[in-house]
């Protein structure tokens, strides 16, 4: 599929997309301060620096968003053009945090991450299916969990 605009437009769009302060993380930050939770973004001193940590609770939370991090959901595709680059590029965030949860894990920190797919997209589970899985997994003794869309062949 040829892209529907030019290369200098694509580059241009995809380096403004945002790191830090994505609308699914701001909804998730609003939601746990409205239930009370307590926390810290992007702190240096933890592993990865993930973008919401609550210490009292030794949890880490990352909101990943699918095209960057390799989901294996109906919201990641490869791109056509430049596959090299892009296949490079995913390849190391993946590894990056494969690396990341291996750090956390040996510092005894809980880590959750939550998929774009779970707030859009086919199979969604919506904010509020969202922010019950969060609560419910920083009140349990899970270690490692995700949250993401609920859809036909693809693992949930």
């Amino acid at each position: 599929m040829v892209d529907v605009v030019n290369r200098e437009t694509r580059s241009r769009m995809m380096a403004g997309i945002k790191a830090k302060d994505t609308k699914p993380e701001l909804v998730i930050r609003r939601r746990l301060h409205a239930l009370g939770f307590r926390y810290r973004l992007h702190p240096k001193d933890v592993p990865g620096k993930p973008d919401i940590v609550l210490p009292k609770f030794d949890a880490a939370i990352f909101v990943h968003g699918c095209f960057w991090h390799g989901h294996d959901c109906p919201l990641f595709r490869m791109p056509d053009t430049r596959r090299e680059f892009w296949q490079t590029k995913i390849s190391r965030n993946c590894t990056r945090d494969i690396e990341v949860s291996r750090l956390l894990c040996e510092f005894g920190w809980r880590q959750l991450t939550i998929w774009e797919c779970a707030f859009r997209g086919p199979g969604q589970i919506g904010v509020d299916a969202v922010i019950e899985r969060v609560t419910a997994w920083l009140l349990s003794n899970s270690v490692v969990d995700e949250i993401r869309s609920v859809h036909e062949g693809f693992a949930t």
